[in-house]
């Protein structure tokens, strides 16, 4: 199969306030943005994306549960979906427990600030190494060395300094949009390789409830699909970010990439 990227393109705009994101414009539709002829990068858009951003780094501990379909590639040029659920346990700055669990692959992830393990629940293999203090450093420390990426690592990069909206090539809004029972305005962008989407929460809390982005670079144009819940009041004990082996699992060396 090939692989699909899917995390490149949110990563440039992070999880790391509240104005408040009520849209008073009329929604529009697919079809009317067509022929209204709207700027390529709409300012409600990229408003929409820094209003966001800028509530989500005010929550402090929290937890998100997200349902998520991606789609592969058969050597054929055949699509395949996999279905998925990922379970974010977090406490900023320096503390998480994720579970990422799809058709293919099961990983579990903590971080208690001091040190990072990852899991292998079917094989039965861990392996744990020393860790930077902050979350944001973690991701791009360990992207580095070791080549990780976590399932929806971007969630917290929007609304950090490494924010490049200028990258954007387009940037529209869609219309109203009903998520989970929650009203939302959805937005489209496109950017480098790919075509994404995002459904805000309207109010003063814009949490992003759902995510879909395509792969441009290949002809098939595979999507992976996200369906965001969100606690943000969750607490939780010093000892969810720190991992205890069971009695049969093995710690094993987890090999650097090479640069």
């Amino acid at each position: 199969m090939r692989g699909v990227r899917i995390l490149c393109t949110l990563a440039c705009l992070g999880l790391l306030a509240a104005a408040p994101a009520t849209f008073t414009t009329a929604p529009r539709t697919a079809t009317a943005s067509k022929s209204a002829e709207l700027p390529k990068v709409d300012p409600e858009a990229i408003d929409a994306l820094r209003k966001m951003g800028t509530y989500l780094r005010t929550l402090t501990s929290f937890e998100i549960r997200s349902e998520t379909t991606t789609e592969d590639v058969l050597d054929n040029d055949q699509k395949v979906q996999f279905g998925g659920k990922i379970d974010y346990k977090v406490r900023k700055p320096n503390g998480f427990a994720i579970s990422s669990a799809s058709d293919r692959k099961v990983r579990a992830y903590y971080y208690d600030g001091k040190s990072f393990t990852i899991y292998s629940p079917r094989l039965g293999f861990y392996s744990t190494v020393s860790a930077p203090p902050t979350i944001r450093a973690l991701f791009n420390e360990v992207y580095k060395k070791y080549g990780i990426e976590f399932p929806l690592e971007d969630l917290f990069r929007w609304g950090s300094p490494d924010s490049r909206y200028n990258d954007l090539r387009t940037a529209v809004l869609v219309g109203y949009a009903r998520i989970d029972g929650q009203d939302a305005d959805q937005f489209a962008f496109r950017e480098g390789n790919a075509d994404w989407q995002v459904w805000i929460r309207r109010g003063d809390k814009p949490l992003p409830l759902k995510l879909v982005i395509v792969d441009t670079s290949d002809e098939t144009m595979p999507e992976y699909t996200a369906v965001l819940h969100w606690n943000t009041s969750a607490t939780f004990p010093d000892e969810t970010f720190t991992f205890k082996p069971p009695a049969d699992a093995k710690a094993i060396t987890l090999g650097r990439v090479q640069h």
